[in-house]
């Protein structure tokens, strides 16, 4: 994980670091490493990320932690979490803000319907 902007162990549900999965992320790309004896390294493009959504289950508010739901439009990673991270909200925001800017420098956009096609009566293909 090479230029790292942020890099951390994921935690068990007492909030301590006693895990093999490490999450991370650079400029453009999301990285999670897990596994001690057989480790796998996943990585999805920043750009790829669709949405983002934190979660808080009552015992992750007591310990400080969070679980932040990832939505991408990756073949290989599709939609997956990144589970008990500590200081979670500045996470979210981070990570928000540098796929916006990644997105803004690819140039890429998500088309979003808003409301129903067929609402003025007409049919659409």
């Amino acid at each position: 994980m090479q230029n790292t902007v942020w890099k951390a162990r994921k935690r068990n549900f007492l909030g301590l670091p006693w895990t093999f999965t490490v999450y991370g992320f650079s400029q453009d790309r999301l990285f999670i490493k897990s596994g001690i004896f057989n480790t796998r390294e996943d990585e999805v493009r920043l750009y790829r990320i669709t949405d983002i959504s934190l979660k808080k289950s009552f015992w992750q508010r007591i310990f400080g932690m969070g679980s932040i739901a990832i939505y991408s439009a990756d073949k290989s990673m599709g939609d997956f979490e990144l589970v008990n991270l500590k200081d979670s909200e500045q996470v979210k925001e981070t990570l928000s803000g540098l796929i916006e800017k990644e997105r803004e420098n690819k140039r890429v956009t998500s088309r979003e319907f808003m409301g129903d096609m067929e609402e003025d009566g007409e049919d659409s293909l």
